[in-house]
């Protein structure tokens, strides 16, 4: 009953429903640039049944239909889209762009509709003119087994990519995220890491091209665009550079058995005390092995898969974390594909329900991280559960605490934008959830209060945070004279990406000085 309560608020983190879309803030189909910009698209052969205006009855289950969490459903502070463009081909992104260029309507693109913010699909600016590009219906994935590569569009799945890799390659897989209704084009404009980020490194480290709409509309590949966009890409955000079309990357192999185990502990037997001496053994453990941490008011899971057998995990386990005393019992064997609904929506899940895009829940949340390069107290454990206790009377929380270590921090932080490699221990994601308004309130400023007392524990200057948490309480963007400003930016954005911000912001000027790709959190131009 307890692994199921985990599994089910895990599931609730990663797939959010929704229930009530709010009125259109901004300017009316019969805006005259409203009219110029659709009738631009549908002249740039578009069919119309792709095009969803406001006044259109599709408009609202189509915007409903990837908005993940509902506190975005309700709100007089958002901007909706003027439209919603369903592309199914590259020529509509294209068209999008330019149409959005020429009758001053900026653009920006939904794959999965997993952002923390909602910033693919929602403004906070009240003059904020933009349509949507929903490229939910562009999601081919095409394995080349023989090269042990694959392309995949930016409308995919993590579950639909892991999916195609198996049935074309049973002993290939992909390093990136756990959760698999996550949209494989903001998955891997942040970075994207998960169970193989010990083994494998990021997604990202095994992008070897990529297809890209740019600011002028555009198609470039790797070399058209040149390194420095093709480096900015990976790992620096979504929504600042163009649209990325697809994908090409370097699949991993993978054993033909994985071992998954959890194993529980209670503050009562021993979690904190396992918690604590966790911090400085997962980091160090061999390659093929990633330990990482659920923590719960009432409990500490220790979810793990070693690349291999129970057999071979057992005697590292006992040698290397004895304190954990885990037993054969533990151990679950099983292919790399049948972990994926495994991990995420437990043990009688199949490979099939891996494909489900579709949204089960309800309820809000407020998502925060760090990044711990020091191992914390103990005592400081004890006054984090106390904390985590408190929250039981208007919501729940988890901490999801994952190891790096291994290949993800042996590759220079320089390498790509994702900067959170050597010398970090582990990141932590803090998941506030709530039910109603009063209990948001309240949940809320705990959530603040919890992110401010780890403040003292946590890395400095900067305080990290991963891209792909996106936490608009670091900060946004401010337009000055139509330009986003680099100062204001640095704000959030060295929290993000550290010393790599600079080099996003100088890329950002070069290829969108104008910069059309903008949101709260997107990338402002440094012009030298």
């Amino acid at each position: 009953m307890s692994r199921f309560k985990t599994l089910l608020l895990f599931i609730i983190f990663c797939i959010f429903s929704s229930c009530y879309i709010p009125s259109p803030a901004i300017a009316s189909d019969h805006d005259p640039s409203s009219k110029g910009f659709i009738h631009c698209l549908t002249k740039k052969s578009i069919p119309p049944w792709l095009i969803h205006k406001r006044s259109s009855s599709s408009y609202t289950p189509i915007l409903k239909s990837s908005i993940r969490n509902p506190k975005f459903l309700n709100t007089t502070a958002s901007t909706t889209p003027l439209c919603i463009v369903m592309a199914k081909k590259t020529s509509h992104i294209q068209a999008a762009v330019v149409c959005g260029r020429r009758h001053r309507v900026r653009v920006r693109a939904r794959s999965g509709g997993h952002d923390y913010e909602g910033l693919s699909y929602r403004a906070e600016g009240r003059l904020e003119r933009f349509a949507v590009v929903d490229l939910s219906g562009m999601r081919s994935v095409r394995v080349d087994a023989a090269r042990g590569t694959a392309w995949v569009q930016s409308g995919a799945t993590l579950g639909e990519l892991y999916h195609a890799i198996w049935s074309s390659a049973p002993r290939l897989g992909f390093a990136a995220g756990v959760c698999p209704t996550v949209g494989v084009g903001g998955h891997f404009s942040g970075g994207g890491f998960g169970m193989l980020q010990r083994k494998y490194g990021l997604a990202v480290d095994h992008v070897v091209n990529a297809t890209l709409v740019d600011a002028r509309g555009d198609l470039l590949g790797r070399d058209a665009m040149g390194e420095d966009l093709f480096w900015a890409i990976r790992g620096g955000g979504g929504g600042s550079f163009g649209i990325v079309v697809s994908w090409h990357i370097k699949l991993v192999p993978v054993p033909p058995t994985v071992t998954v185990f959890d194993v529980v502990r209670t503050p009562e037997r021993g979690a904190i005390d396992v918690l604590t001496k966790w911090q400085e053994i997962a980091p160090r453990l061999p390659d093929d092995i990633m330990v990482r941490v659920i923590a719960e008011p009432r409990r500490v899971t220790f979810e793990a898969m070693y690349l291999g057998t129970c057999d071979e995990l057992l005697p590292l386990m006992h040698h290397r974390f004895p304190d954990l005393a885990m037993t054969r019992a533990d151990c679950n064997e099983m292919t790399w594909i049948e972990s994926i609904p495994y991990i995420h929506l437990g043990s009688n899940a199949t490979v099939a329900d891996i494909l489900n895009r579709s949204s089960i829940s309800r309820v809000n949340t407020k998502n925060r991280s760090d990044y711990v390069r020091q191992p914390i107290p103990k005592s400081i454990w004890k006054k984090i559960f106390a904390k985590l206790q408190q929250l039981t009377n208007f919501g729940e929380v988890q901490l999801f605490i994952d190891p790096y270590g291994a290949k993800i921090s042996r590759i220079h932080e320089s390498a790509t934008p994702f900067p959170h490699r050597e010398g970090v221990l582990y990141n932590i994601q803090y998941i506030t959830y709530w039910n109603g308004d009063a209990n948001g309130t309240l949940a809320l400023k705990w959530s603040r209060d919890l992110y401010k007392f780890m403040e003292p524990y946590v890395s400095k200057n900067p305080r990290e945070a991963y891209a792909n948490y996106r936490d608009l309480d670091l900060g946004r963007n401010k337009v000055v004279n139509g330009i986003s400003s680099y100062h204001h930016g640095k704000v959030w954005g060295e929290k993000y990406f550290r010393a790599n911000f600079e080099r996003l912001a100088k890329v950002k000027a070069m290829v969108d000085p104008d910069d059309y790709f903008r949101n709260e959190q997107s990338i402002p131009p440094l012009f030298e």
